[in-house]
C-alpha cells in the first residue's frame, strides 16, 4: 500500500503480516471487518480462508475488459447462497458462505 496514515474513524494502517493483524481483528470482539474496492486484499485474505461472508453486486452490464475480482492463481471455494436481493434497476446483490465441509 501506498497509504502513510489511516484517516478514516475506526479504521487502522496495516503493514506486512495482513493475513496475522485480520486474524487478530477477527479475534477481538466488536463489529463486523468490511472490505470493499481491493482485489489484491480479497484474494490475499480469501486464500488464508478468513472471509466469513461474500456480498457480491451484479449490475445488468457486461463490460468486457477491467480487472478481474477472481485470479487464475484461486483456488475452488464452494459457497452457500444464504441471501439474494433484486432491485427494480437490475442489480442483483448475492450473500454467500464458505459451504460445511
Amino acid at each position: 500500500s501506498t497509504l502513510t496514515k489511516a484517516e478514516w474513524t475506526g479504521s487502522k494502517l496495516v503493514q506486512g503480516d495482513v493475513a496475522g493483524e485480520v486474524r487478530n481483528l477477527k479475534a477481538q470482539p466488536g463489529k463486523d471487518l468490511l472490505l470493499a474496492g481491493s482485489g489484491q486484499l480479497f484474494n490475499a485474505l480469501m486464500k488464508e480462508n478468513l472471509i466469513d461472508a461474500y456480498r457480491f453486486m451484479v449490475h445488468p452490464i457486461v463490460l468486457g475488459k477491467g480487472r478481474r475480482l477472481f485470479t487464475d492463481a484461486t483456488a475452488e471455494r464452494k459457497l452457500e447462497l444464504t441471501d439474494i436481493k433484486r432491485f427494480a434497476n437490475g442489480i442483483v446483490v448475492m450473500e454467500l458462505v464458505p459451504a460445511k465441509a
